[in-house]
């Protein structure tokens, strides 16, 4: 008896260890989802960026989805640059999927606020901004598990069209942060307009994200890894936060080598950049290293 109770003890002890062990890993994958600014907060930022910077907004209606965009055109024919919005705050609290997924931090709001160029769009992903454009809320799983499905890529391509018509353009730059790179880069191995594309701490191998943090793999979703021959000719840049404890170095190494490029060339390490900050300060630079 006395041994009995000594193993379900270490075992006790086992399964604590390893409770404390994925703790930080959970805390680091929702960190902002648990330590987010109110809703009212958000929207207010997102007010302001769009007046100071003279914003459009479109509910573009794809076929599943409707997504909002909102946008700032100057010159037809010029290319446009797409910013495509990352996970947002899919979760509620660390245990809990969030009802509304909209980015309580607009950083890529203000990331295409910064960027001059002549026709400058800004994409949301699937359920974000629902009360915006009055449409009826997808299924959660399409900010969990099927975030990056086949249907959500056919629908960011969609909505990627009707900016494209709006604009007056037939070349597309994308750029897409972490998630949301994730979607630029699948839906740029579907389209023949992509002139170039950037990532900004971009989760560029789901399953090498999750499996390094412990956690299930998605379900439902596809992995922009497995297109990255596809777009070998396209001229890219990789940025890549140098204290991004979310999505590490490592993930856009592996995304470069499948392109065989093995040098990193196509990597811009920022060094005082974590996955949520230090990126506003030096975009406007960063918008000038040459792609390859």
């Amino acid at each position: 008896m006395i041994t009995q109770i000594k193993s379900m003890i270490t075992q006790i002890r086992i399964i604590f260890y390893r409770i404390l062990s994925i703790a930080p890993v959970v805390a680091v994958l929702f960190f902002t989802a648990c330590a987010a600014p109110s809703l009212n907060n958000k929207n207010i930022a997102v007010e302001r960026i769009v007046k100071d910077n003279n914003f459009g907004k479109a509910c573009l209606e794809t076929k599943d989805f409707t997504l909002m965009a909102y946008y700032r055109f100057r010159e037809p024919q010029q290319p446009i640059n797409i910013y495509i919005e990352g996970d947002g705050s899919a979760w509620r609290n660390c245990a809990r999927l969030s009802e509304d997924p909209t980015p309580r931090n607009p950083l890529v709001l203000e990331l295409a606020a910064i960027d001059s160029s002549p026709n400058v769009a800004y994409l949301s992903r699937p359920g974000q901004y629902p009360m915006s454009c009055g449409a009826s809320k997808p299924e959660s799983s399409y900010w969990s598990g099927k975030r990056f499905s086949k249907e959500v890529i056919t629908s960011v391509n969609e909505a990627i069209n009707q900016l494209a018509y709006l604009a007056g353009s037939d070349k597309i730059n994308l750029i897409g942060y972490s998630g949301g790179a994730a979607i630029a880069v699948l839906a740029a191995a579907q389209r023949k307009d992509v002139v170039s594309l950037r990532t900004i701490a971009g989760n560029l191998d789901s399953d090498a994200v999750n499996k390094h943090h412990n956690v299930s793999i998605l379900s439902g979703s596809l992995n922009p890894i497995d297109v990255a021959q596809e777009l070998k000719k396209i001229p890219q840049r990789h940025f890549v936060g140098a204290n991004d404890k979310v999505v590490p170095g490592f993930i856009a190494e592996s995304f470069v080598k499948r392109m065989d490029d093995k040098d990193f060339k196509r990597i811009t390490v920022v060094k005082s950049a974590t996955h949520t900050k230090g990126w506003q300060e030096h975009w406007k630079e960063l918008l000038g290293y040459p792609v390859e």
